[in-house]
């Protein structure tokens, strides 16, 4: 590991380090240190997501005696290669090798430790080792990835990109170039291909025949879960949640329903769980890991 700028900021700081994954690949990824810790959430994001997106909700819990640590998956962000062309890896290298080193480096401090996931690091935990590394878990807009539990038109503009646009740009640039579509980060090829394999099944990675050790890995996974997803989230609605969930079959799974006029929001759909608007949301996950 090692360690950049140190920024003092509102009683907290924060610092940039390089996480050694693993394999060895070196992540980039931002403590959030409160000056008064007496707990630490590591914040797992969704695929295309850099983790400067989640540096909102950090702050706020450092604000609550509660250090935060993001990181950027190998192929994303501060964690990207020069280019992405060629470079190989598999999807759930993100989590076996990237989220179990980034656990493995903050169950060091022995505060009592928290997984907030966001979509794909809902879908992390359960393909990890050292999950028991973990106190308890909490999702926002983890679901199956299928388009068909996906509403109205929205699973059809989902179809055509899996079967349609995005197999003429990856294989135009070797690697999904999102950014050009303005729907997030670029993607390693890998990661297309896996994922648009898994996206394929109603139960995801779990119906597919070459991944039969998801299920026994998921059911080693015994830490307290709260799912929760938004009514207008169209990429994770709740059913699609429901579907995935029962994965994890030896944890207790707590399952949250979000009305967007509850919190006052217009909308919060797949990425507002964590814009500013959502601070009750935020709220909730804290007041839910305190009670674990």
């Amino acid at each position: 590991m090692t360690n950049s700028k140190i920024i003092a900021a509102n009683g907290y700081t924060v610092k940039k380090i390089t996480v050694n994954a693993i394999d060895g690949y070196p992540l980039g990824a931002t403590i959030y240190k409160a000056a008064d810790a007496n707990s630490t959430i590591i914040l797992a994001g969704a695929t295309g997501v850099p983790q400067y997106f989640y540096r909102h909700f950090a702050e706020f819990a450092t604000q609550q005696s509660i250090s935060v640590i993001t990181f950027d998956y190998r192929g994303v962000g501060d964690s990207a290669p020069k280019h992405l062309k060629n470079f190989n890896m598999e999807y759930l290298d993100w989590a076996h090798k990237d989220l179990e080193a980034i656990i493995d480096l903050s169950a060091q401090s022995k505060l009592p430790l928290y997984l907030l996931g966001h979509s794909f690091g809902g879908h992390a935990l359960g393909l990890i080792s050292n999950h028991n590394k973990l106190k308890a878990a909490y999702f926002f807009g983890t679901g199956a990835g299928w388009h068909g539990w996906m509403p109205g038109i929205e699973k059809w503009k989902v179809w055509t990109m899996w079967h349609i646009i995005a197999p003429i740009i990856t294989g135009i640039y070797g690697y999904l170039a999102w950014k050009r579509l303005g729907m997030g980060e670029d993607l390693p090829h890998g990661v297309y291909r896996d994922w648009k394999r898994w996206c394929r099944f109603p139960q995801y990675f779990f119906d597919d025949s070459k991944m039969p050790q998801v299920h026994s890995l998921f059911e080693s996974v015994t830490l307290p879960i709260c799912a929760a997803n938004a009514l207008d989230d169209k990429w994770a609605m709740p059913t699609s949640r429901d579907a995935f969930m029962k994965g994890y079959k030896n944890s207790v799974v707590e399952s949250k329903d979000i009305d967007p006029l509850a919190i006052n929001a217009n909308g919060i759909g797949h990425m507002g769980y964590f814009r500013k608007a959502a601070i009750p949301l935020w709220q909730d996950a804290v007041d839910w890991f305190g009670c674990q």
